[in-house]
């Protein structure tokens, strides 16, 4: 599949039209849609139109957009007009639909893209697997019998199958980032309050991010582009000026890069400790750095995502209990007699661990670590072992993850494939607003093919 970059030049310069890249998506989607259930609701006759509109554009001699005729398709939780927003949950869909778009959705119209579409996701964002009892499991296009991982499962899934080159997704506590890495693909959060999330269903104010899925960096970068700047209809989407990204260039020499040790080292499959290894030699990075008390930020974060997102829910728990993802519905009580005196106890650790990562940060400039401790589990499987210990999937799956967004950290995972083997993700982390620098990296790692996203 070619990458939204050159799908947008090929139709700006007339070289194929924004109705056949459509239609193209839309036959691809019919095709593996049913196995891979990356789609809850595909909307064929709009996102038509919308591509006509581009190719009269593009007739008359006006500008497309930088994503003319790129397909793209959303995670659920972002309004699109005219649709219910169901946010992964069965009692979302008794709501009316959207009187507008979500803020992203609109700004990548407004480039051109086309949205085909809404993507499967764990129930309220509240999951690292995307098996949703409503809607059906999100399978991994490299291994159908496997997750895709989640929240963001079907956004991650359709990307790595081809059935569209750009995808919208949130992250909590790692729900770009861990879909990324089991279905081999890009995935960018980046600094908290850094892209608006008005009109996206939320979990946890103060943790959600929204970002990009792609197949190559230069698409992320775009994308990110096209997605900044300031937004009313977001409290927390920072006034700070647009910094185009997607002009890479090369790396510094004088950057500095190190590896995450201690807490990143433990618990994790060989095979995720290697692709890490594989990205420090690829950048001749030998100096490690420890993140202090990651193992307390991630249980920092357990308890303010779950205090925060069950009292969002509180009211449809009591009164109808029934009606959640089972899975759900457990975790969100449980957050719901977290005493309150442990939430301000949390709170008042993250700004604390917040001043210490910033201390870390004055010492090196981008930081590697992996994403997932193992590859894609089975769909159903429960547990995994770990260092010799028998360890829950679902909670664990966002083990490297969760420190990291804890404080609103940009982070692109990027996928890492290996022969006859699912792939597996590498986070490359960098101090708040620096989207730039780990996307140049990135970019140095994809020149050297070291990163990269295969045909399925």
């Amino acid at each position: 599949m070619i990458d939204a970059v050159s799908i947008a030049k090929s139709v700006r310069d007339r070289q194929i039209s924004a109705v056949d890249v459509t239609q193209s998506a839309l036959e691809r989607i019919a095709a593996r849609n049913d196995e891979l259930n990356c789609f809850t609701a595909v909307i064929a006759e709009t996102a038509l139109l919308d591509a006509a509109r581009v190719d009269r554009d593009v007739a008359c001699g006006k500008n497309p957009g930088l994503l003319a005729g790129v397909p793209f398709a959303v995670k659920n939780l972002f309004d699109i007009g005219g649709l219910t927003t169901l946010a992964g949950a069965k009692i979302n869909a008794e709501n009316p639909v959207a009187i507008q778009d979500a803020t992203a959705v609109s700004r990548l119209k407004q480039a051109g893209a086309i949205l085909v579409g809404a993507l499967n996701m764990d129930e309220y964002a509240y999951g690292f697997v995307t098996e949703n009892s409503h809607y059906g499991a999100t399978r991994n296009p490299h291994d159908i019998t496997r997750v895709a991982g989640g929240s963001s499962g079907g956004s991650a899934a359709a990307v790595s199958a081809g059935m569209v080159p750009l995808t919208l997704g949130s992250d909590t506590n790692g729900s770009i980032r861990v879909p990324a890495a089991l279905c081999g693909v890009f995935g960018l959060k980046p600094t908290y309050g850094r892209l608006s999330r008005a009109g996206v269903a939320l979990f946890s104010s103060s943790f959600d991010h929204i970002g990009p899925f792609a197949r190559t960096v230069r698409d992320i970068a775009t994308v990110f582009d096209v997605l900044q700047g300031p937004d009313e209809r977001d409290p927390v989407c920072t006034k700070r000026p647009i910094v185009e990204t997607r002009n890479l260039g090369s790396l510094d020499n004088g950057i500095r890069i190190a590896i995450a040790s201690d807490y990143f080292t433990q618990k994790a499959a060989p095979e995720v400790l290697e692709a890490v290894q594989k990205v420090a030699d690829a950048l001749n990075v030998k100096d490690y750095v420890t993140i202090p008390e990651a193992h307390r930020a991630r249980a920092a974060a357990f308890v303010i995502t779950a205090s925060e997102g069950a009292n969002l829910h509180l009211d449809k728990l009591r009164q109808r209990p029934q009606d959640f993802d089972p899975a759900t519905r457990d975790r969100f009580l449980a957050g719901a007699l977290i005493p309150s005196d442990w939430y301000i106890q949390a709170q008042r650790f993250r700004k604390w661990y917040r001043d210490r990562v910033r201390e870390v940060f004055q010492n090196v400039d981008v930081i590697i670590a992996p994403t997932t401790p193992i590859s894609a589990p089975l769909i159903g499987q429960d547990t995994m072992i770990l260092d010799g210990e028998e360890i829950l999937v679902r909670p664990h799956l966002g083990l490297f993850t969760q420190p990291l967004s804890f404080i609103g950290l940009p982070v692109l995972s990027v996928p890492i494939q290996r022969p006859n083997a699912l792939p597996l993700g590498v986070q490359l982390i960098a101090a708040p607003y620096n989207e730039a620098l780990i996307l140049r990296v990135a970019a140095v790692l994809e020149s050297m093919g070291v990163v990269s996203v295969v045909e399925i």
